[in-house]
């Protein structure tokens, strides 16, 4: 069951295992379970975050491929584009972003990084999931370039793998400080890390995690609800690596009540949780996903929809950077 997946190059990017420490001081203000974290901000690559574990396998396989030039979009302040960039530039290759929104009059936050490290910005309006894309393609294409397009959040079936590993890892953490989890609750917005930690769940777990994703924007798949979605793309990703598992709808568990007023617009929810984990732990979550997602976890604590025999982990899945951008609407 695990030859195949085993047998994938992946190229070294972060540096793993990521911590897992509890969080007692935030814990004994919710007066909920106990509550532990897993520090995905803490991987390495350009600030850190999640998507380095999906760029370790998709740069692997650009690299494989011959390819000289990353290219994957997402809005102005994106995540997954920032630690693209870095990917890029660890491997010597370029990289091409096509960003939502047009160019600001300052560099700041995520904005700010990828300049720094190189990446072309293209500003594609009202367009922030890769629609632009493949005109982009075709002019590297002429100019010579061979291009390898990464998908809207690095969510493919290639970057499901780096959360297949990742849950490998976090098992591999627990069995070995006696810790028992009995959920796990991480934002969920393109798919590839909530496919990738249902898979690994299963590999190295035997489905002992009840996985909970608070959802992140009712928008992420381009119309298709977002748990249709991830049912596709987990069910492709088991065919890709030849697995006997076959996931049903009823096995996703997504949290759609958090979604405020839109994708990238902070709220009570967001402004409490933010602060609330920094003042307790010195440990900062950002206002988009992270932020929303603790926030939501927060709110299922004081709904009783955990008990106290209960061990909750956060997966933390970085975007610090964006803080600043935001800072208007966070203070």
């Amino acid at each position: 069951m695990k030859k195949r997946f085993k047998q994938i190059p992946k190229q070294t990017l972060g540096f793993f295992p990521t911590p897992v420490t509890e969080l007692t001081r935030f814990a004994g203000l919710l007066k909920g379970p106990r509550i532990f974290i897993k520090r995905d901000d803490l991987t390495g690559l350009a600030f850190g975050g999640n998507k380095t574990r999906k760029l370790e396998y998709l740069a692997a396989d650009a690299l494989k491929q011959g390819c000289d030039t990353l290219i994957t979009a997402g809005a102005a302040q994106s995540n997954h584009c920032r630690q693209t960039a870095a990917a890029a530039s660890a491997c010597g290759l370029g990289c091409h972003l096509a960003l939502g929104g047009k160019a600001p009059g300052t560099l700041d936050g995520n904005l700010l990084l990828d300049d720094l490290l190189g990446a072309e910005i293209h500003w594609t309006g009202s367009f922030r999931k890769g629609e632009t894309i493949p005109d982009m393609v075709n002019d590297l294409i002429s100019r010579g370039k061979k291009p390898y397009v990464i998908p809207y959040g690095g969510s493919n079936e290639t970057g499901a793998l780096g959360f297949i590993n990742a849950m490998e890892e976090l098992k591999s953490q627990l069995d070995e400080s006696n810790t028992i989890i009995t959920h796990i609750v991480f934002p969920t917005s393109s798919g590839g890390t909530h496919s990738g930690m249902m898979i690994g769940n299963t590999m190295f777990a035997e489905d002992r995690f009840r996985l909970v994703g608070i959802g992140i924007d009712k928008d992420e798949t381009g119309g298709i609800p977002l748990n249709r979605y991830i049912l596709n793309l987990v069910n492709s990703t088991c065919e890709f690596l030849n697995l006997n598992l076959k996931y049903r709808q009823g096995d996703i568990v997504i949290k759609n009540s958090y979604l405020g007023q839109g994708y990238g617009i902070v709220g009570d929810l967001e402004k409490k949780a933010i602060r609330l984990l920094a003042e307790t732990e010195g440990i900062f979550v950002d206002p988009v996903y992270t932020g929303r997602a603790l926030g939501g976890m927060m709110d299922m604590i004081k709904k009783g929809e955990f008990t106290s025999g209960d061990s909750v982990l956060f997966w933390h899945t970085g975007g610090s950077p964006a803080l600043f951008p935001y800072a208007d609407q966070i203070r």
